[in-house]
This record gives structure tokens, sequence and C-alpha cells, in this order.
């Protein structure tokens, strides 16, 4: 039997979500109030399930279909929501919620003023609203609670998990489910008298929910969503300024970017510089600067045409970023000149990095007819070649040069300024 509960919870899971996926894709022709009174009406139901409805599950654990089905599918179709549309709009239903709750505890106190008759055979007895409305109130706080880290969580992992948006959704409910585990169960158990295998059975029971709503979460937004919608702000809160942070970084990360190589434009050097500059001279760390041509980059416009010298620019400047850490800067410097600023890095190490970008470089897939490329770097660091941007990029420039005229493929810093071949 406990088996078939297994499978009864994850059919659950299915039905409940494909629904409410669907609700959701129907927005544009229902509007999303379908979409949320739907969400919900679960509430009181996902509430008095977590506080007296439990299945036995293997392993002699239990959980509660109204936390693991209901609320984690909420969560996710929360996050939803931010992902398709905005902040703005994922705080409605919360908001909506606590309300609500709030409404619901004031006619409680209001009921109770009355000489109420019993109905036949049920007791007039609203003591059980007592347990309950904690329960949804906390409950609604925690929500409110999960749906912030939600958003910053997803914010801070969805770039580098880009190329996977499954692990990405799944990791966040993941870490946000047991957070909301922890906090909700400590309250129920002492309002209930919960044991604690249910308190474990709940927390694995979200974490798998967890994946099975992140798996279909994602195969939903890869086959049905497909552009994305103007967000609409009004009521300034803590939602308004996630979306508008969100809103604000895009783009002003795409007004930074150079739209060939998609690095750092030009017109960001002299501010980047400044800044990074200050911040050395504040911590007391060395920043480096490092000046890089692509050698006789002349030859593949000449011979293979400009279409494919761009393609030569786009991968040598994605090949740049992924060989570098995420605190260094890359800047389109010219035509086929890139800078990079690495803080905290000093001349050694700069010029280890030089080298390792030349190795990557050189070994970087080409399109066909295109011969290996090959760089010539020039090192400058704070505070040994100078202070302030100008001084480095004299410096770098210098070096720069003294790598070209040693022959090409190699990097040059330091005092004496040595050019060192970088590879054969």
């Amino acid at each position: 039997m406990a088996g078939f509960n297994v499978f009864l919870l994850v059919v659950e899971m299915a039905v409940y979500f494909t629904a409410m996926l669907a609700l959701f894709r129907l927005r544009e022709t229902l509007g999303l109030g379908v979409f949320f009174c739907a969400l919900g009406s679960f509430h009181f139901m996902e509430t008095y399930l977590a506080a007296a409805y439990y299945v036995q599950l293997p392993f002699g654990i239990s959980l509660s279909p109204g936390s693991v089905v209901l609320f984690s599918g909420k969560l996710a179709l929360i996050l939803l929501i931010y992902i398709r549309e905005d902040a703005l709009v994922a705080r409605q239903p919360i908001y909506g919620l606590f309300i609500g709750n709030i409404l619901l505890i004031g006619l409680v106190t209001l009921l109770r003023q009355h000489d109420a008759v019993a109905a036949p055979g049920v007791p007039a007895d609203l003591s059980f609203m007592d347990a309950m409305g904690v329960l949804m109130m906390w409950g609604t706080l925690l929500l409110f609670i999960d749906a912030i880290a939600m958003i910053l969580i997803y914010e801070r992992i969805a770039r580098p998990l880009r190329r996977m948006p499954i692990l990405a959704i799944w990791v966040t409910l993941a870490l946000v489910l047991t957070f909301d585990q922890m906090a909700f169960f400590g309250v129920l158990s002492l309002a209930m008298g919960v044991p604690l295998t249910a308190g474990i059975g709940g927390w694995l029971g979200k974490v798998a929910a967890a994946g099975l709503y992140a798996a279909m979460l994602g195969q939903y937004l890869a086959r049905f969503e497909l552009a994305g919608n103007t967000p609409r702000r009004t009521i300034a809160d803590v939602f308004h300024t996630l979306t508008y942070r969100q809103r604000y970084e895009d783009l002003k990360q795409e007004s930074r970017r150079d739209p060939l190589t998609h690095v750092l434009h030009r017109g960001q050097l002299e501010p980047l510089g400044r800044d990074l500059l200050a911040v050395a001279r504040t911590t007391g760390r060395p920043v480096s600067l490092l000046l890089i041509d692509v050698d006789d980059f002349k030859d593949v416009n000449d011979q293979c045409g400009h279409p494919t010298g761009d393609e030569v620019l786009r991968r040598l400047a994605r090949c740049l970023t992924e060989s570098l850490r995420q605190a260094d800067h890359v800047v389109r410097y010219g035509g086929d000149e890139f800078a990079v600023f690495a803080p905290g890095v000093g001349n050694a190490g700069a010029l280890s990095l030089a080298a390792q970008l030349g190795r990557r470089v050189g070994a970087m897939a080409l399109p066909p007819g295109v011969a290996r490329q090959t760089l010539s770097i020039g090192v400058a660091g704070a505070p040994d070649d100078g202070s302030t941007l100008t001084e480095l990029l004299d410096a770098a420039d210098k070096r720069l040069y003294a790598a070209k005229a040693a022959g090409r493929n190699r990097a040059a810093g330091g005092p004496e300024a040595d050019a060192l071949k970088m590879n054969g």
C-alpha cells in the first residue's frame, strides 16, 4: 500500500500541475485572474491536509499531500509567474492570500459573538479554526518570505546554469522548500502534535516534488513560452524593487556591451578602470591590466572575408570570457584588440593568466579555412606601473608592442618587459 501511495502522489502532482499550467497558458484568453483564483482555491485545503491528513510511504515515513503536492506546486507556479511575467505579478497571489487570511481571522472573531446553535449531529464549535487560522497565517507569511528568497536565489543561479534551466529551477525550489519545511513544521508540530517522521517525510517529499515540478516547468517553458511579456509597475514594494533591479540590470548589461562580441564596449573602459583602481587603493590589493591584440588578424579578413572575421572575433571574445574568473572583466578595446582587468592579481599572476589565454585561444575551434590564432599581450599593474588608468594603459601598450616586436604569440610584463612565448 505504501508503494501505491507513492504512485498516487505522482499522479496527483501531474494532474494538479498540468491543469494549472494549462490555465497559465490561457492567461491571454481568460486572464490571470482565473489562474490566481484557481491557485488560491487550494489554500485552505492545502493547510487542512498539512494539519490533519497524512499518507504512509516506504521505510516508515509519512507525509501530507497538502504540503508535498499543493504547496510545492504553488511555489513552483509562483516561480513560473516570476519567470514569465515579473515580481510585481508574482506578488498578487501572495498578497491576496495574506489579506484573505487576515479577513478570515477577523470574520471568525465576529462569528464567535453569535449565540450559535448546533446543527443536527454537528457541534457549534470554531475551535478547529483557531489552529487552522494560526497555521494559515504562518504559512502565508512563510510564503511571502519563500517568494522573496526564491526570486533572489533564482536570479543568482539562473545565469550560471542558463544551459540547464531545469536544474536551476530544481535547486531553487529545493533550497526554498527545505527552509519552509523547517520553519512550518516547527509550528505544525506545536499546534497539532505532528511527529518528527512526518516532518522528515514531508521534506523528502518536497525535494522530490521539486524535481518533478522543475522537469514539468522546464518542458512547459521550452515548448510554450517563447516570448516575454512587458512588465507593468504600479505600487512600490519589495517585489517592485526585485522587478526593477532585474529589469534594470538586464538593460544596463545590454547597453554596456559591444554588439558584435557581447563583451564590454570601449566606453566602459574608463569608468570600469577608475572604479577598480579606487577599490585597489582602498584595499591595498593589486589590479592588473592586459592589453590583447590578435596577431595578423587582417589576414583573416583579407583571405576569408569580414563575416568570417566577425565570427572569429565572436569566438575569441567568448573564449576569453570563459577562460577568466567571474571577477575579471573583458573590454573590446579596438577592432581586434581587447583589454582585460584582473582585480587582485599581481604581475606574476597576470603573466600566468596571459599564458593561459594564449593557450586557450590557440586551441579554440575556428571556422573552416581559418588558421590558428595567436595573441600578443602587454601586461601592466597597479600600483607597480602606476596609479591611474592612463599610466596603466601607457605601460601595457608599450609592452604589447614589445611582445609584437619579439615575434608575436608572446606576453610582456614586469619592469624588464621580457616577452614570454605563450605556446608552440
